[in-house]
């Protein structure tokens, strides 16, 4: 049994920290929701009312939250997790943030002689709750190795990526392919249905041709030949297009710096932008069909 302190009780932290609670970690879970705090009580963790009750006596401290500005402030500021954890702890933060933060704040808890990695997640909140989530690691091999088995009673697969902030590449890299493979399969099905071909008969064809991608497959974002897809119960997520196009922004700050050339990325954030603009990014990312099929 491992101590740990989980921060950030989310869509996603919330099952994640009950699943540690459930292989048997001894777990202490804060929020700045109560009611978030409220659930994971019910699902077997520690009640924590601070940042440092929950780290303080921690062998491990997990993060799972918004933004790279919340993980840089719950980590480095005075009342967060370098100045309260204990000597030895390891930081796992999984939360999607710029590859810079990850990097400073990386840098920070090194200064400070803890060990950490940046692993973020792929799989959302079906994967986080059943614990299969994929997750991308960065950092060091020692700590990778160390942390292992407390993401195995979170996930499924769980690969080492590299140096500090390699798993933030990983993700990005991933979600830019994911984001414009999703739109190219909306913009076929659509040209399909227009030209007098329907979404099954298209699927049927595609799906086994040169065509096929797990967006077809998977995710189909066309109502019908995918009975689970969120296509065929309206577009409710899933994963929300609100976050696809954080990912998006993500992945082209990253691109910007580092003049890597990503004109699909660009024009597919641009899209998930026009569903934010109209109001409909609480839609899954596959309902992006939607607006290219003028429904939106």
């Amino acid at each position: 049994m491992t101590k740990i302190g989980f921060i950030g009780l989310g869509n996603m932290g919330g099952p994640m920290a009950a699943n540690l609670a459930k292989a048997g970690h001894d777990v202490t879970a804060t929020d700045l929701s109560i009611g978030a705090i409220d659930r994971a009580e019910e699902a077997g963790c520690t009640r924590g009312d601070s940042v440092a009750h929950a780290v303080s006596d921690a062998d491990v401290v997990v993060t799972m939250l918004p933004a790279g500005a919340h993980v840089r402030s719950v980590y480095t500021e005075e009342y967060g997790v370098i100045a309260n954890a204990k000597d030895g702890a390891l930081f796992i933060d999984s939360s999607t943030i710029d590859v810079d933060s990850a990097r400073a704040v990386s840098n920070a808890a090194k200064d400070k002689n803890f060990a950490m990695v940046d692993a973020p997640v792929s799989g959302g909140v079906a994967a986080a709750t059943a614990g299969t989530l994929t997750f991308m690691v960065g950092g060091e091999a020692t700590s990778f190795e160390r942390a292992q088995p407390i993401l195995d009673a979170m996930g499924k697969n769980i690969f080492h990526a590299g140096d500090a902030g390699n798993g933030q590449v990983a993700k990005i890299a991933n979600y830019i392919l994911l984001g414009i493979t999703m739109i190219a399969t909306c913009e076929a099905f659509n040209l399909a249905e227009k030209l007098g071909l329907d979404a099954q008969t298209f699927f049927d064809i595609s799906s086994t041709a040169s065509g096929q991608s797990w967006s077809m497959t998977s995710y189909c974002p066309a109502p019908g030949p995918v009975e689970t897809a969120p296509s065929n119960r309206d577009y409710q997520p899933g994963f929300a297009a609100a976050m696809m196009l954080k990912d998006m922004r993500l992945a082209q700050e990253a691109a910007h710096k580092a003049k890597a050339a990503t004109p699909l990325g660009a024009q597919s954030e641009a899209l998930y932008a026009l569903m934010e603009a109209a109001g409909k990014d609480d839609l899954d990312f596959s309902g992006v069909m939607k607006l290219i099929s003028g429904k939106i």
